[in-house]
């Protein structure tokens, strides 16, 4: 059975995030998304719900899993029995940062393997960040993040406001 981890924050998951689950769960028996927990960063989301969000939107892909980790990945993907990271590349620069990464999750864990997966051409303008800033100013979310989510980064903003 191969079993790959999707690793990232995830705050919010976004429609380039769900594409790149989708399509590594037709290739995978079983995909993890793998939630970090970063103390350094305040999300917007903190780790629980950044967790049920992505659950809520993989409902459905029999294979996916969620989960949250902290520490290193090669020592989360040791307790899963998986050596396989997939990595969603948008631009040069994300391709640039990964390769490190994986060289560096390599050296760490000569049996890991990353499989970097090239965004679908319309979400290649989208991140994390860029859906927080639009949310934040008031902007029009729909169509980068999944629908059914929509309103919790809009409420989550509001709150945030007050």
């Amino acid at each position: 059975m191969k079993t790959a981890v999707y690793p990232g924050s995830f705050d919010p998951i976004t429609n380039g995030h769900l594409d790149i689950i989708i399509r590594s769960a037709k290739i995978f028996d079983e995909v993890i998304v793998a939630v970090l927990v970063n103390p350094d960063k305040k999300g917007l989301f903190d780790i629980e719900e950044r967790v049920e969000l992505i659950k809520k939107v993989t409902n459905g892909i029999h294979n996916v899993k969620v989960e949250s980790f902290s520490g290193l990945l090669v020592d989360f993907m040791k307790t899963k029995d998986a050596n396989i990271i997939i990595k969603g590349i948008r631009t040069v620069s994300d391709f640039e940062y990964e390769f490190q990464m994986s060289i560096m999750n390599k050296k760490l864990d000569p049996t890991i393997e990353t499989v970097a997966m090239m965004t679908n051409p319309k979400y290649s303008f989208v991140s994390s960040s860029s859906v927080k800033q639009v949310a934040i100013f008031g902007g029009c979310i729909k169509g980068l993040v999944p629908e059914n989510i929509e309103n919790n980064i809009i409420l989550r903003v509001n709150e945030q406001k007050r």
